[in-house]
């Protein structure tokens, strides 16, 4: 059946596809998202199986079978892993050597769903590398195909998944750690004991573990600062040397100190990369540019190559790929491997913080101190309805102040004091988004304050 374009592309997005289950996406739809994906991997990648997995919601099972059987339709096997995080997906993928699709729709509330497509080896699959020919099929009907069709199976990896993740970091001499873990009722409520249940060293308090898709507790987005509160409350309850919380999909992952303090996900960036050169000196190692300055700044002094990136995953993945980086950050709490096949997993980068801080006797707090060199303001968003003239009226409001500035994304601007900010706008919403770094608290503050002032007097004028 053919479908309308603005409906099928308010759906299938630059890196995924996500909507509300029922009004916008439904079996039909997402059989129909299988068998393109399917064709596309058939006929461009010379693939014969998918790999697929599902998250807790209630949408899923239901959604995933849909998608199986669009993809037998088109001839290729599916293997089906059950429940999994997301890169629980992307393990299986780089296993299995083969394309995989996984159901979540990640921090997103109950009643979205969606789908994380990867070619083989957990290679992305954006706008640019095959959404697009999927929204253009669906549009149009997905051609049928005339050849055998194919089977269905089932393979459970989340044994090897747990194994091989702990293969990467060495966790066999550390320290005894008490982990608090907020699951969010996601996918880190079904990995964290596969993962950390079997290193002797750690006792896990677990918060939030039962897999429940209508999050009962609180949203599972760890980015906000409201979905923290309880395990920093909890971090300080029960006494525990780290907390870590993970959003719905379990790919990103926060951490909160013994003090029940939340870490920069930049500190944390610079932390694991430090701890990669000191296996590769002279690595590669991405950092998007809202990442703190911090970051460049370590990675240049332990002898590594720092490359900047746009924002997204797929930038950061086609620059891992393109200059062999051996690890890579966001601000977002996405951090990459380059051997996790270059994919993110929150799993990996919190075994990265556990390890260095069983290594050594310091409190966490003490140990990400020597990574946290600058203040920042966390993304802010304004709602205007003409940001390129908003943005415009700022940067002449800054006038000579500027020291130095760059569009790789939106526009970054550098005051020469040590403090910078970056303006971008959203490409799906009216939305204009600041970031801001100083070297104090009190420059951030007092820079938010003026460039809102700025911001607000410019959407004024223009209405």
């Amino acid at each position: 059946m053919s479908r309308s374009a603005a409906a099928v592309q308010r759906v299938i997005k630059a890196y995924d596809v996500r909507g509300l289950v029922g009004e916008e996406i439904d079996d039909a739809f997402v059989r129909e998202v299988g068998a393109s994906f399917a064709r596309l991997m058939r006929d461009g990648e010379n693939s014969t199986q998918v790999v697929l997995g599902y998250d807790m919601r209630a949408s899923s099972p239901v959604l995933a079978a849909a998608f199986a059987e669009g993809v037998m339709d088109q001839g290729l096997d599916v293997v089906r892993i059950g429940l999994a995080s997301t890169d629980q997906l992307y393990f299986a993928s780089g296993l299995l050597n083969c394309p995989g699709a996984m159901f979540t729709a990640s921090h997103n509330p109950a009643a979205y769903n969606g789908i994380k497509l990867c070619r083989a080896g957990a290679k992305p699959v954006g706008k640019d590398t095959g959404l697009t020919t999927i929204s253009d099929e669906v549009i149009a009907g997905v051609p049928g195909y005339d050849g055998t069709r194919g089977t269905l199976s089932d393979r459970d990896v989340l044994v090897d998944y747990g194994q091989f993740l702990r293969s990467l970091v060495d966790v066999g001499s550390l320290r005894p750690l008490n982990v608090a873990v907020d699951a969010g009722n996601g996918m880190a409520g079904h990995t964290t004991p596969a993962v950390l249940g079997p290193i002797p060293s750690m006792t896990v308090f677990p918060l939030y573990f039962e897999l429940d898709g209508t999050f009962p507790n609180h949203e599972a987005n760890p980015l906000e600062p409201a979905n923290l509160v309880d395990l920093q409350e909890f971090v300080v309850q029960t006494g525990a040397d780290i907390g870590l919380a993970f959003d719905g999909d379990a790919d990103r992952c926060f951490v909160v100190d013994e003090k029940g303090q939340a870490v920069s996900p930049s500190a944390v960036t610079a932390l694991v990369a430090a701890r990669e050169l000191s296996r590769e000196i002279g690595a590669t190692v991405i950092h998007n540019l809202i990442t703190s300055r911090a970051v460049p700044e370590l990675v240049t002094e332990r002898g590594g190559t720092p490359v900047r990136s746009r924002v997204g995953h797929s930038y950061i993945k086609a620059l891992m790929a393109e200059t062999g980086a051996i690890f890579g950050g966001e601000h977002s709490a996405h951090y990459y491997f380059r051997d996790f096949w270059g994919a993110d997993s929150g799993m990996l980068a919190a075994l990265h913080v556990l390890a260095a801080l069983g290594e050594q006797d310091r409190p966490l707090s003490d140990l990400m101190a020597d990574y946290q060199r600058y203040e920042s303001s966390g993304e802010i968003n304004f709602t205007v309805t003409d940001a390129p003239a908003v943005v415009e009226s700022v940067l002449k409001s800054f006038g000579p102040r500027v020291h130095g500035i760059d569009h790789l994304d939106g526009v970054t601007v550098d005051l020469g004091d040590g403090s910078w900010f970056n303006l971008r706008m959203s490409n799906t919403e009216p939305l204009l988004r600041l970031n801001v770094e100083a070297l104090t608290a009190e420059g951030v503050s007092g820079l938010v304050d003026e460039i809102g002032g700025y911001i607000r007097a410019g959407t004024r004028e223009l209405t």
